[in-house]
């Protein structure tokens, strides 16, 4: 969610890439219809493992909860954990407040970013 809202709202002029350290198949089917309500399509987004390659050219790293620091890679370089929780068996209302909680961290984000 926060990579999809990232990107809409950056319009290009910075770039989100989001990844987990133990991703599943798909993307939950009421996250999809939930994000659709924003006006967001992420039903061809694909889960991907985080990697510590893909940490080697980012400017910032956000974790969500990763949990273990044995776990996650983002750990080996500065990041700021926003300790939301997974959506995963949640009802689409708990996730819906997820989600506009990640809109409102996301909209911070860009300000800081964009302005800096």
């Amino acid at each position: 969610m926060a990579e999809a809202f990232f990107n809409k709202m950056a319009e290009g002029e910075a770039l989100a890439a989001s990844a987990g350290t133990m991703p599943v198949g798909l993307v939950d089917p009421n996250v999809i219809e939930l994000m659709k309500e924003e006006g967001i399509d992420i039903s061809s987004a694909k889960p991907k493992q985080l990697t510590t390659e893909m940490l080697k050219e980012v400017d910032k790293v956000i974790t969500m909860g990763c949990g273990a620091e044995e776990a996650c890679p983002a750990f080996r370089v500065q990041s700021e954990d926003w300790g939301l929780p997974d959506p995963k068996g949640k009802s689409k209302e708990e996730i819906r407040n997820i989600r506009d909680e990640i809109k409102v961290r996301v909209i911070r984000l860009l300000q800081e970013t964009l302005s800096g």
